[in-house]
């Protein structure tokens, strides 16, 4: 099972967005994999009765869920998804990128538009029709592989300058991590000092993330637009994960937290569905701040 899975705030189309994902996106399903109970939601949540609650798309075996909720949140650039096109692995690559990018793009907006850059010869960075970030990229096939869906952090706002700090601390935190590429600027200007993170990638249990310093001043930071979802063995990892995590005290939430960059996170037990098949599940669930399986 994938660790860390991102979720992405929909305002009730989730499973629009799943099958739009499903059409664009190589080698990609989307489908509903949960779905709203018929009582025990609390006021604002029984519009959704019933209705989908996750879509799950999975792409190229990585997973990206849609929570399917209302307008309180929106996807925004400080998490984007950058999506790997490798020559070595597609030989038409640099075509699947153009169609990926039309598709991406009908209905969105562009980012920075796709076209030749110092870093690669094709590259560029959308928001699609559901308000999600997606950065498109050419890659070297002589570097070290990269796979083809990598989360990347941008550090602005609230949260500028603190990608280095943001790397040290979660790759010390999850087992088989690791600091990969750093490259800093070299002179300050704008928000950014000389030590800013220009670019930078890593892995946290296994996965790979890119993260960078916004050179721009930005109105934005990190929301639950997009969150990351942790998924624990036990209470004991969940235990210990929050106290590590959770730094802001008002967003501790059934599983929500945030930490002490603004990220927001999901710390849950893996095997979450097992524990909600009773009827008094969800109520119990929504009246948690730090999930107790127990109390299930």
């Amino acid at each position: 099972m994938q660790k860390i899975v991102p979720n992405i705030w929909f305002d009730g189309n989730a499973e629009e967005g799943a099958e739009f994902y499903a059409s664009v996106l190589p080698k990609t399903t989307g489908s509903v994999i949960a779905r709203y109970p018929t009582d025990g939601l609390l006021d604002f949540q029984k519009p959704l009765a019933g209705k989908p609650l996750t879509a799950a798309v999975d792409i190229d075996g990585y997973r990206i869920i849609l929570i399917n909720a209302g307008d309180e949140f929106t996807p925004n650039e400080s998490i984007s998804f950058m999506l790997n096109f490798d020559p070595s692995v597609d030989p038409d690559a640099r075509g699947t990128i153009d169609r990926v990018w039309d598709g991406l793009a009908d209905g969105g907006q562009v980012v920075k538009e796709l076209g030749e850059y110092p870093f690669s010869p094709r590259y560029g960075w959308v928001r699609d029709r559901f308000g999600v970030t997606w950065q498109l990229i050419l890659t070297n096939p002589d570097g070290d592989p990269r796979p083809f869906v990598m989360p990347s952090l941008l550090f602005c706002g609230d949260a500028q300058n603190q990608a280095k700090p943001f790397i040290r601390q979660y790759t010390s935190l999850f087992d088989d991590s690791r600091i990969g590429m750093v490259v800093d600027y070299t002179t300050a200007a704008g928000p950014v000092r000389a030590d800013s993170v220009m670019f930078g990638d890593f892995t946290l249990a296994g996965q790979w993330f890119t993260a960078m310093d916004s050179l721009d001043e930005k109105d934005f930071t990190f929301s639950c637009g997009v969150s990351l979802q942790v998924n624990c063995a036990d209470q004991a990892e969940i235990d210990r994960l929050w106290d590590a995590i959770s730094a802001v005290p008002d967003a501790e939430r059934c599983g929500w937290c945030a930490d002490r960059f603004g990220m927001s996170w999901q710390i849950v037990p893996a095997d979450l569905g097992a524990h909600m098949t009773g009827p008094d599940s969800y109520a119990a669930l929504m009246g948690m701040k730090k999930i107790v399986i127990a109390d299930l």
